[in-house]
């Protein structure tokens, strides 16, 4: 799949690799100008077109008031992902000047947030369709244009992220090797920001909501879809976590039906960058041996 009138906005060299910004035209499922960032380790910049073998990607979705330049200018992966042979995808969060009232107001945690799903309701169904937009154009795209394994591909995100990462690969079996998070938020029909957005984004009905709840969608699931484990870490002094975040309800989800979590708790740190740059680097190592099984 092509990326239409795709266009590279910046190059950076950056541990033997190189970290690219784009734009491109997402035609097929939101209709306006996307941007996204991806960063190519040394293994593809030192080999010619015609390369040797192909390289795992790994996809991060960032958080609510984020761009495709938050994570990766903030999280410190590159060094990691340049050791493992690891590509990485950064792409934005949400559809951007659309024209649609209030889509900027992303600390309101209202709809202007993605949350990584398609709307249903107007007037967002228009353009917020991010995960046909992620799963349909975007990363196949990518992994078509440069040459990435896509029988190799990996997923985590931060926050809203993780809960987009934990829903997508549930979602879409089989389509990611392995999946990870970091102060994931597991259940967003019991949280304020996930029915906020779930009510202005797929209506009053909340049992269309479970869908896209991925406590919910663990545990109806009849046998344990990532076998090798997903792992998710959370700050215990994250001021969201009791409200917000629950990952006590993804944790029982996963004991029902026999999925293998690695749920780490730490003391002292917060929903920031500086806990994911912290601990960025066992997400991708975890992601690396996941993707070489």
């Amino acid at each position: 799949m092509a990326l239409e009138a795709l266009e590279l906005l910046s190059e950076h060299g950056s541990f033997g690799g190189t970290q690219r910004f784009y734009q491109h035209v997402a035609v097929g499922k939101i209709g306006l100008p996307m941007r996204f960032a991806l960063y190519l380790p040394p293994v593809l910049v030192q080999e010619t077109v015609e390369r040797a073998h192909k390289v795992p990607l790994l996809i991060y979705l960032a958080g609510l008031t984020c761009t495709e330049e938050t994570a990766t200018m903030k999280a410190g992966a590159q060094r990691v992902a340049a050791e493992l042979g690891l590509a990485l995808l950064f792409p934005d969060t949400s559809p951007r000047h659309t024209g649609i009232e209030g889509e900027n107001r992303d600390w309101d945690f209202g709809t202007a947030a993605s949350f990584y799903l398609d709307a249903t309701q107007d007037p967002w169904a228009k353009h917020w369709r991010m995960e046909s937009y992620l799963i349909k154009e975007l990363i196949p795209g990518v992994v078509d244009r440069f040459g990435l394994d896509a029988a190799r591909l990996a997923i985590m995100g931060h926050s809203m992220g993780g809960h987009g990462a934990l829903t997508l690969a549930l979602r879409h079996p089989g389509m990611f090797r392995s999946v990870s998070a970091l102060a994931p938020i597991c259940a967003p029909t019991h949280c304020p920001w996930g029915r906020k957005a779930f009510t202005g984004y797929l209506g009053a009905n909340e049992a269309n909501w479970l869908a896209h709840d991925a406590s919910a969608l663990m545990a109806a699931q009849t046998a344990a879809p990532f076998p090798d484990g997903i792992l998710i870490d959370q700050g215990l002094a994250d001021r969201f976590l009791v409200e917000q975040l629950h990952p006590e309800r993804f944790e029982a989800a996963c004991a029902k039906v026999g999925q293998a979590l690695t749920l780490r708790r730490h003391q002292g740190y917060d929903h920031g960058y500086y806990f994911i740059s912290t601990f960025i680097e066992d997400h991708l190592r975890h992601h690396a041996a996941m993707v070489q099984r």
